[in-house]
Formats: structure tokens, C-alpha cells, sequence
């Protein structure tokens, strides 16, 4: 990741203050830069930073904007008058729909593996450019949960099949990913990027080194149909699961390095280190994915060439509020164990001290009994003769009459 040091760029106030001062859109803008409408957003929003190519194209297309501005007051019957148009309104559709396409239809574009996880939080953004904020719907929150889900989890399950090799446990991550944001959706929907969130969950869960004790995981899936994609998918499963990972945000969702950096919960170097040693051990073992280009696009192609489907939004969310009531009794049942536990155990303990049966001894002659068993022949006796005497005590004492 090399930027340019002879083109900055302003602040992201900056940058949407230049393009409004234009009555530009953000697909209009974007469609000069030849990016999507939701990257200058988040140019703009500030979460990402343009690199490369990008950079310097949105760089000159900034400078261009600034450069209109002092002659716009000279002509005032015409400045004003072309701005009105601002390009058709068709224009915004033909700029989205390639991004989306090249998902389906699988063109080698920066976009496709992680297109849908752009963020669809639009707390710090405001509404889009030529739309009345009082005209926006309110989306109900199972409405803005089906939506995020719809948007991100397509995409979300080919990256985590890429992840993990497995078709079954990449659906698997994802919906338990969803169930849990729905379950937490007052933190999730006022996050800023709420597909990162539910991104980063899935892949924690599908790189879970618990799943190797299951009985099914015990068993391979079968590999791709294509022998290319078997060799890549297996050479990208060989790396470390944290390379794994920083190779597939960063080449194959397109993440920024402080960004892949704070996904996975690593120093910036740290994540650099790791995307070079995992782009050397694919490099090793496939000489023609040197380039990251490629890399990239032979990533999407494999990811694209799975048939995944994900359940519908509403089977996702009815599960969540199953397991939460399933926790829920469970953690109740476990409570009234407890105190039932508790209660018995304040009821049959002792309250007082009671000190221990001091060991037998000899009385006038009898030995203690050591041990339970067969009576000697002594014991008999003594028996015996204790049971011929009379109930009330021994027998008086009477003088004898002589």
C-alpha cells in the first residue's frame, strides 16, 4: 500500500464542501473517478482513504473542482444554468449496477468479494445529494436488519467459504454472525460500519479452532470442480489463520492496511508483515498470482464460482429469537438448580457441634467391641448370663437364717 506523497488531499469536510460547492452528486463524482457512489462516500465520511491510482485520480478530480470556482460569478446567466441539469438522472444507475454485476457476473473489479460489505450506516452522513431528509422512510428495525442482511450476506459467505474451506460451516458463520447482531441491534445499528461488525463476528466464529471436534468437520467437503481452484484454494488454505485472513481483507474485500490492521486486531506492521508472508507463500506455490492484481482477481473468481446461498433474512431473525429464549430458560433452569441446591443444602446441614464418639474402653471387665462381626465365646457367655438375671436389676442380698 503505496501513497503518493505529491498528491495530497484535503480533509473529508473538505472534500464534500468542494464537490457540493459544484452541485455535484456522489455518483456523478464518482463516476468521474471511475469508483463506485459508496466509496466517495466513505472517502468523504472519512472511514476510508483513497490509495494509488484512486488517489491521484480523486485528487485531480478535486483540483478540477476547485479550479471552476472563480470564474462561476463572472457568466452568472449561464454558471447557473448548467448546474441544473447535473447529468441526467439516469446516470447514478449506470454507475451502481456494474459493482453490483460484477458479483453475479464476475469481472475482474476491485469491488466484487467485498462490494457488499460496504457500510449501511448513514448516522454521520446525512442523506444523499438531492433527496429531502423529511421524505426519507424510517425503517423499522427488523426492515434495516432484512436490508443489512440482503446487502452483506451474499458476499459475506463466499469470503468466509474462502476462509475456511467449507461450504456448510461458511452459511453456518454467517447466520450465527447475523443472529447475534440482531440480537444486539440497538449497538449494531448505530455503528458506523455495521457490516464490518457482522464481518469481523463471522470470522471469528468460522476460524474457531473448536470446530475441528465436531463429527462432521472430521471429513472433508468436496474441492472445487476446476483444478486451478483446487490448487489456489488449497495453497490459501495452508497459510496461518491470521495471514489467511489479512490476505483476504486486503486482496480480496479491499481493505485498507490501518483498516485490515484494526479487523484483526493488529498493529499496522504487524498486518503489513502478514500480507507480505502470506503473498509470498501463495507466490511460492503459484508464481502467476505474484501480482496482487491477479491475486485479487483469481480470488473473486473462485469465491463467485461456489453456488452459496444464504437463508432469508427472516429465518435468520426468527432463529435469533429462538436461541435468545432458548439461554434464556436455560440460564432460569440453571438458577433454580442453584438456589433449590442451596435451600437443601441450609436445611440438612448441622447447626451445632457435635464432637466425636470418644473410642471404646473396658468396663468392670467387658472389652469394647472393636469391630462388627461373630460374638466370641466369651461374649456369649456374658450374654447369656446377663439375660438370666432379672429385668429390674441383680438379685437382693438376703441374710441367711442359721
Amino acid at each position: 500500500m503505496k501513497q503518493s506523497p505529491d498528491t495530497p488531499l484535503p480533509s473529508p469536510e473538505e472534500r464534500r464542501r468542494l464537490r457540493e460547492a459544484q452541485s455535484l452528486t456522489q455518483a456523478q463524482l464518482a463516476a468521474k473517478v471511475g469508483v463506485s457512489r459508496e466509496t466517495v462516500r466513505s472517502w468523504e465520511t472519512g472511514r476510508t482513504t483513497p490509495r494509488g491510482r484512486k488517489r491521484e485520480a480523486y485528487a485531480r478530480a478535486l483540483d478540477a473542482l476547485t479550479t471552476p470556482q472563480p470564474p462561476a460569478p463572472d457568466p452568472a446567466g449561464p454558471k447557473p444554468a448548467a448546474p441544473k441539469p447535473a447529468a441526467p438522472e439516469t446516470e447514478p444507475p449506470a454507475v451502481k449496477p456494474p459493482a453490483e454485476a460484477s458479483l453475479r457476473q464476475e469481472q475482474p473489479v476491485r469491488v466484487p468479494v467485498g462490494a457488499a460489505l460496504i457500510p449501511l450506516s448513514t448516522a454521520d452522513e446525512g442523506p444523499a445529494d438531492g433527496e429531502d431528509p423529511a421524505a426519507t422512510p424510517v425503517l423499522t428495525p427488523s426492515q434495516a436488519f432484512d436490508a443489512l442482511y440482503a446487502f452483506c450476506a451474499p458476499a459475506l459467505v463466499r469470503q468466509t467459504y474462502l476462509l475456511t474451506g467449507r461450504r456448510e460451516l461458511a452459511r453456518e458463520a454467517v447466520e450465527r454472525a447475523f443472529q447475534l447482531a440482531w440480537q444486539r441491534w440497538p449497538e449494531v445499528a448505530v455503528d458506523r460500519d455495521p457490516g464490518g461488525w457482522v464481518r469481523a463476528t463471522a470470522y471469528e466464529y468460522a476460524l474457531s479452532p473448536w470446530h475441528r471436534l465436531r463429527p462432521r468437520h472430521r471429513h472433508p467437503e468436496p474441492p472445487p470442480a476446476d483444478a486451478a481452484d483446487r490448487v489456489l484454494l488449497d495453497a490459501f488454505l495452508k497459510l496461518p489463520p491470521a495471514h489467511r485472513r489479512t490476505l483476504l481483507l486486503y486482496d480480496g474485500v479491499g481493505l485498507g492496511l490501518p483498516e485490515t490492521a484494526a479487523e484483526t486486531e493488529a498493529s499496522t506492521p504487524a498486518a503489513a508483515n502478514r500480507l507480505l508472508h502470506a503473498r509470498k507463500a501463495i507466490a511460492a506455490r503459484l508464481p502467476e498470482l505474484a501480482a496482487p492484481e491477479e491475486l485479487h482477481r483469481r480470488l473473486t473468481a473462485l469465491a463467485s464460482g461456489e453456488r452459496l446461498r444464504a437463508a432469508r433474512p427472516p429465518t435468520v431473525r426468527t432463529g435469533s429469537e429462538q436461541r435468545a429464549r432458548q439461554w434464556t430458560r436455560a440460564a432460569v433452569a440453571f438458577t433454580v438448580v442453584i438456589i433449590s441446591a442451596t435451600a437443601l443444602t441450609l436445611r440438612d446441614a448441622q447447626d451445632h457441634y457435635e464432637p466425636p464418639v470418644a473410642p471404646g474402653a473396658t468396663v468392670q471387665g467387658v472389652p469394647p467391641k472393636v469391630a462388627p462381626g461373630p460374638l466370641s465365646r466369651q461374649e456369649l457367655e456374658l450374654r447369656a448370663k446377663l439375660r438370666a438375671e432379672l429385668l429390674n436389676g441383680p438379685e437382693r442380698l438376703m441374710p441367711d437364717d442359721h
